[in-house]
């Protein structure tokens, strides 16, 4: 399926998509006019695309991890499968969290019904789960993939990224915290793209699934836009 067209001028960011990730990753959400979930790049293991960090008595995170076929380590994130059986496998990892089943906030129900939903297209749950919570959250920005734009595939890193803001016409990339070694500001510019970055993270959901099951929505998202704004 192919993009929608660019506005003539917007803000951008170009994130892998994260499973449940903390609630400072929506900050991206809340400041930029579109979204582009990067998945035309090699899956990184030890990441968060597939699993979400929960808390723990132990203070160490405990991870809830999707259940992902045996694929080539070069699998872009784009292509990851679910392994067989993967519905099964998951329900068995949820049930080991029993505070799923006896939390009772607003938006409970709707996360509750996503978790158990069927697990068919990797890319697909996770593009669904961001959508779910923006739309908990109030935010309506654009989403697209940017497997679905034409970008050379020798480019790598930063070059890449130029060619996905180039592609979708924008005038500022707006970055996590964690990207401020990644980029060359000048390089930026010399493209006509501002660069900026988010400031850390400091709000109070770095667990953001248990937050969504028992926080009114409204409450996270206040503290995504107050957390937000460079």
């Amino acid at each position: 399926m192919s993009s929608p067209p660019a506005p003539a001028k917007h803000r951008l960011a170009v994130m892998q998509p994260y499973f449940f990730p903390y609630a400072g990753y929506f900050r991206l959400f809340s400041q930029v006019d579109e979204f582009v979930i990067y998945d035309c790049v090699q899956f990184p293991r030890r990441g968060r695309v597939h699993r979400c960090a929960l808390p723990s008595q132990s203070g160490s995170p405990e991870w809830l991890t999707l259940p992902l076929a045996s694929q080539p380590r070069e699998i872009r994130i784009r292509d990851l499968a679910f392994a067989p059986g993967a519905r099964a496998e998951f329900d068995r990892r949820l049930a080991h969290l029993p505070w799923l089943g006896r939390t009772a906030g607003p938006a409970a129900a709707r996360v509750r019904e996503f978790l158990h939903s069927p697990l068919t297209s990797v890319v697909d749950y996770l593009e669904t789960s961001l959508r779910l919570v923006n739309e908990l959250l109030g935010l309506q920005t654009p989403i697209i993939r940017s497997s679905s734009l034409s970008i050379d595939d020798s480019l790598r890193g930063q070059a890449r990224i130029l060619a996905i803001l180039s592609a979708r016409n924008a005038t500022h990339y707006l970055n996590s915290p964690g990207g401020r070694e990644l980029y060359d500001a000048d390089q930026f510019a010399r493209a006509g793209v501002a660069l900026s970055f988010l400031p850390d993270y400091r709000g109070q959901f770095f667990h953001l699934l248990p937050a969504l099951l028992t926080e009114d929505p409204a409450r996270i998202r206040a503290d995504v836009e107050t957390e937000g704004h460079v």
